[in-house]
């Protein structure tokens, strides 16, 4: 039995900012070759990136992966939409949990799993303004416990 490793590409720090993250799936992506070879050179930027439902199959936008440079005419628009793979048992659930409860799908990280290429969806839900700088005054009392730890051990 062998064990597949995992290699992240990306991860979308935003979405951890702007979201409460409910739980999370995994989804393979469908990729031409150069865009392939554009992820493993690292040139995805998930930032402004989401996902949507239409005629039950599971869409990704906003997703630009950059375009390889030895790719010439084969390369594909950086920002077109993508279809993500799952099973219809999971899509139908998570279009029945976004249009009741308001919650939004957000691709969290994309990564290689052996030598295929997943895509971390996650069921959101927004954060208001007062969530986030509550969540900024944690990390920055964190960083200061650990500031002052480390300057104690020295």
């Amino acid at each position: 039995m062998s064990v597949e490793q995992t290699k992240t590409i990306s991860t979308n720090k935003k979405a951890f900012h702007d979201y409460f993250v409910i739980e999370s799936f995994e989804a393979g992506i469908e990729l031409c070759g150069t865009e392939v070879k554009a992820l493993r050179k690292g040139g995805v930027n998930l930032k402004d990136s989401w996902c949507s439902i239409d005629e039950g199959e599971l869409w990704i936008k906003g997703m630009h992966i950059s375009p390889y440079e030895q790719g010439n005419i084969f390369n594909r628009d950086p920002l077109r939409v993508r279809k993500l793979l799952m099973h219809k048992r999971e899509i139908m659930r998570l279009l029945g949990q976004t249009k009741q409860q308001g919650l939004t799908l957000i691709p969290l990280s994309i990564y290689f799993k052996g030598s295929l290429v997943k895509v971390q969806l996650g069921l959101c839900k927004g954060k208001k303004l007062y969530d986030k700088r509550d969540d900024m005054a944690k990390k920055a009392a964190q960083r200061d416990i650990e500031r002052n730890l480390k300057e104690q051990n020295r």
